[in-house]
């Protein structure tokens, strides 16, 4: 099967930092479903990975995670699918990834596609709003579906792709005011185009920008990018008892801080369910196709933002390019090999 991956850590602009790849098909588990990839989208974490991991010498990693295609064949202990589906997720840290014609995915974190949307629109949603759900439902805790209000959540990195989802989620399924942050007018616009109630610019310190709308403080705050460089204000615009859920990767974090208004942090990382097969690891799937209901019934839509092409190294590289550039806006996806 046609495959894209790579040998070794290397920047972007080198030739061989993706490659084409002949590979056998998957073996399926009990619990898989073998899957025949149509679109695929980028992440953040693709780009991580391709930088921090060195396979074994004389192998190649195939790297991707968001994905959508037809289930081709089925292990002999799944009861949720059957050949001939249209599914998405997003994989598991610890397995071959979705650059590949055929993969194999456990049928656990697997929902089917959105009928309303192609497989490329479909396969921008997965990763994202699993992170997105996570963040808000189990990490922060809020009810689903309560839309009495009251309360506020500022996201900041709103016209990213976990911004773009957490904010349609937040704005249609809760009662909360819904404050993006973003610099740029095109983002802006996007923000807005997403259901937030107000963007602020992340320029300049969160609080004031906070102030400027009248929410001097909020009780929820979600950190999807930047936190090292926002925390002082992250904090200054938390309310008492209030609560910090954050996803990327900050060199440190001193929570000490956070004690003197009793404020609560969160980590929140959609492969934890997967990469240790935790007791409640199927509520991905439940997750997955409640979104699919919500795209289905016009509530929620694709964050997808820009079509690459066909799945192939040198397309992959572009986009992985312009994901490390740091200014996509919703999604980036690829279709079809």
């Amino acid at each position: 099967m046609k495959a894209v991956g790579f040998h070794r850590p290397l920047p972007i602009d080198d030739a061989q930092a993706l490659v084409d790849l002949d590979l056998p098909t998957p073996e399926i588990g009990p619990h898989d479903l073998l899957v025949r990839v149509e679109a695929i989208a980028l992440n953040p974490v693709d780009v991580k990975q391709r930088l921090r991991t060195t396979p074994p010498a004389g192998t190649a990693r195939v790297l991707g995670f968001d994905a959508a295609g037809t289930v081709e064949a089925v292990g002999p202990e799944v009861t949720r699918f059957k050949v001939g589906d249209d599914v998405f997720y997003a994989g598991a840290l610890q397995r071959p990834g979705s650059n590949a014609e055929l993969q194999a995915v456990d049928e656990r974190i697997v929902g089917l596609k959105p009928k309303s949307l192609s497989f490329a629109d479909a396969a921008a949603l997965p990763l994202t709003s699993l992170t997105a759900w996570e963040l808000l439902f189990d990490r922060l805790g809020l009810p689903y579906g309560d839309k009495r209000g009251g309360d506020a959540l500022l996201i900041v990195g709103g016209a990213g792709g976990v911004g773009s989802i957490l904010t349609q989620i937040a704005r249609r399924l809760t009662g909360l005011t819904v404050i993006a942050t973003a610099s740029r007018p095109e983002t802006v616009d996007w923000c807005r185009k997403m259901g937030a109630h107000h963007v602020i610019d992340h320029r300049t310190p969160l609080n004031e920008g906070l102030a400027a709308i009248g929410l001097p403080q909020v009780r929820y705050v979600a950190g999807l990018t930047a936190t090292d460089r926002h925390l002082p204000a992250i904090l200054e615009s938390l309310a008492p008892q209030g609560a910090f859920a954050l996803i990327d990767d900050p060199e440190k974090l001193d929570i000490l801080p956070f004690k003197r208004k009793s404020l609560s942090v969160h980590w929140e990382l959609m492969f934890t369910r997967s990469l240790y097969e935790t007791s409640d690891m199927a509520e991905q799937n439940a997750i997955l196709e409640e979104v699919s209901a919500l795209v289905d019934a016009g509530v929620l839509r694709t964050t997808a933002n820009a079509h690459f092409g066909t799945i192939n190294a040198e397309n992959l590289r572009r986009a992985h390019a312009a994901v490390e550039a740091g200014t996509s806006i919703g999604k980036i996806v690829l279709s079809g090999f």
